[in-house]
């Protein structure tokens, strides 16, 4: 038998996707410090609150967007396999999306390595040469 979330089935796993929240928060704060620190010890330990603050509401994002795009099932079997497919990508994009104020699919059709290497290359560059 397949399992297959569909509309009717939206919202039955988000309390098993709540009860990961506190794991997921956590993998997204050290991802944060990871990325943002670059490797730098003494910028780690000053980044590791900001970054603890930010993996709450990103954590949540997460999960509503998972509900709302009828994911549910996929982005869980991804998330107990431990890996990043489509299901999360697209969650992922939704998030972004939604954290910008955007349209919820307008980041449907863009590569996340892309997104991510254009957040990388805006932030390393100097305040007063960012538009």
């Amino acid at each position: 038998m397949l399992l297959v979330a569909g509309p009717a089935q939206a919202g039955l796993l988000t309390p098993v996707l709540q009860l990961m929240r506190p794991q997921l928060e956590s993998r997204l704060a050290r991802a944060c410090v990871e990325m943002a620190s670059g490797g730098d010890k003494e910028l780690e330990q000053s980044l590791r609150d900001p970054c603890r603050q930010l993996a709450g509401p990103t954590s949540r994002c997460l999960i509503e967007e998972t509900d709302r795009s009828g994911r549910s099932l996929g982005v869980l079997t991804e998330l107990i396999g431990g890996r990043f497919g489509d299901d999360s990508e697209v969650v992922v994009k939704r998030c972004v999306a939604r954290m910008f104020g955007l349209p919820t699919n307008s980041l449907d059709n863009v590569p996340l390595r892309q997104l991510a290497q254009r957040f990388a290359q805006h932030s390393r560059q100097p305040a007063a040469e960012q538009p």
